[in-house]
């Protein structure tokens, strides 16, 4: 069966009057069943740049080499290298495009950035992490230091009409776990709810998490792994992007009558 992805995306940037853009971007190529998230790196504010510019110019050109694969036949990683060696901004970022080709995920991630396949209320995969120590990701950039598109991590996942695929930046993934992002998916399909609804509702609870100190947040569980005290959440930039996963015949009206057989 050939499949299909309808999409919706919601960005909430953190509050920062130096940089009202924040620093993650995103983009969606609908009829190339493509998505993709990035994640500037903040640290760079401490040299005076908006690393959001890089993460930025990423994902436009992103777009561009997208629409220079051939038609059904995405590759994530030549997207990525294009991309790569067309951004000239100052700065880094994560990155991480999916693309769906026939029944089958290709992804590629670089960093903290990610996505999970949620089936049934349950997530049954999680894209790799790529850090060097505790908030400290795999990063792409210009500088010396930075990462090329060669660590780049590349694979591929099967998935099902029905599947839900949620995308993001760390500031989905170090506020919420796995388990709530199943359950509020199923939530959410159960209440017949469109991809960018979803993806509000999801990233609405991301944001709730990063406020609250008293929060078990996947973040705090990491500090104290690596030692560090850090109660509740992390506040950060939030990008989601949802995706459900549909057979190529059905009608974007219909596809709530799918999201729905759960």
């Amino acid at each position: 069966m050939n499949l299909r992805l309808i999409p919706g995306a919601v960005y909430l940037p953190k509050d920062d009057e130096s940089k009202p853009r924040g620093e993650d971007a995103h983009f969606i190529c609908v009829d190339e069943h493509t998505i993709g998230v990035a994640d500037g790196v903040g640290g760079w504010a401490r040299k005076g740049v908006d690393s959001g510019e890089y993460a930025r110019e990423l994902m436009n050109n992103s777009v561009m080499a997208v629409y220079s694969e051939p038609k059904g036949a995405v590759n994530p990683l030549m997207v990525l290298n294009k991309a790569y060696s067309n951004t000239k901004a100052e700065g880094s970022s994560t990155a991480c495009i999916v693309t769906l080709t026939g029944q089958w995920l290709y992804a590629v991630n670089v960093g903290d950035s990610g996505f999970v396949v949620v089936r049934e209320g349950k997530v049954i995969y999680r894209s790799p992490v790529q850090q060097r120590s505790f908030n400290c990701p795999y990063q792409l950039g210009n500088s010396k230091k930075c990462d090329r598109p060669s660590k780049a991590k590349v694979f591929k996942v099967v998935v099902e009409a029905g599947d839900v695929i949620v995308a993001g930046s760390d500031g989905l993934f170090d506020n919420m776990f796995k388990h709530e992002i199943g359950e509020t998916v199923l939530q959410g399909t159960k209440s017949c709810m469109e991809a960018q609804s979803l993806a509000c509702r999801i990233a609405g609870l991301a944001l709730y998490n990063s406020f609250n100190r008293y929060a078990s947040t996947p973040f705090m569980k990491a500090a104290r792994k690596a030692g560090r005290i850090h109660r509740g959440g992390k506040i950060d930039d939030i990008t989601v992007v949802v995706a459900y996963v549909v057979s190529s015949d059905a009608s974007t009206h219909s596809l709530k009558y799918e999201s729905c057989k759960y």
